[in-house]
């Protein structure tokens, strides 16, 4: 982590995160960075490190909680009301798809949990599922860095995913996202999930569009 920090900004210097390796990536973080820092990071239970200055929080995985849509919630919070003299700092490693748990408007906690349920039963590929929550969630998709705008935005990322593929990690909180609800929604008929009604019709009214790799918030 600390060969890979950014240059201190003229602003604040925020450090949110996700991942059952984000407690430590923090850790690594304050020890190693030269000057104010906040933040908060989720991580899973069991794998928290004592912090100084940012916040760790420790939530479910691979079924999400209420801790860690608290706790993603928060992170919203954190990167509100940014300038262009800011950064952000995002930590994401695997298993923070799960962790970094805020369902759409319209869309609760128990939908959520019943989607990820059938997913992990149903053979498909963690490019599959991710697509499937990305849609499904605020903070997701993109959806975080889109939130931080017009703030710089630098994410480190270790990855768990085969390919390595940006939007699969932790479903690219900070990357822009090219699959579609449309898409989602043939990885549920495909596999044979049966979505809660409130799921569904976020997908095919398209309020669960995430964020696309064009998008100028980017």
């Amino acid at each position: 982590v600390p060969v890979f920090l950014p240059e201190p900004p003229k602003g604040r210097m925020i450090v949110v995160g996700a991942g059952k390796a984000s407690a430590a990536m923090a850790r690594e973080v304050e020890q190693h960075w030269p000057g104010e820092l906040s933040g908060l990071v989720i991580t899973r239970y069991g794998h928290a490190v004592p912090c100084q200055r940012i916040e760790v929080v420790e939530a479910a995985h691979p079924l999400p909680d209420a801790a860690g849509m608290a706790g993603a919630a928060s992170i919203l919070q954190l990167v509100d009301n940014l300038t262009a003299d800011d950064t952000v700092l995002c930590l994401i490693s695997g298993g923070g798809s799960a962790l970094l748990a805020l369902p759409l408007p319209g869309i609760s906690l128990e939908d959520k949990q019943v989607v990820n349920r059938a997913l992990l039963q149903s053979g498909a590929t963690i490019g599959e599922m991710n697509c499937l929550r990305r849609h499904l969630s605020a903070i997701k998709g993109g959806r975080l860095a889109a939130a931080c705008h017009p703030a710089k935005v630098v994410t480190l990322l270790i990855s768990d995913v085969p390919g390595d593929n940006l939007c699969d990690i932790a479903s690219g909180p900070t990357v822009g996202d090219p699959t579609t609800c449309a898409d989602a929604l043939a990885i549920a008929h495909r596999y044979g999930i049966d979505l809660p009604g409130n799921v569904r019709t976020v997908l095919e009214s398209g309020r669960g569009e995430s964020i696309k790799p064009n998008d100028p918030r980017l």
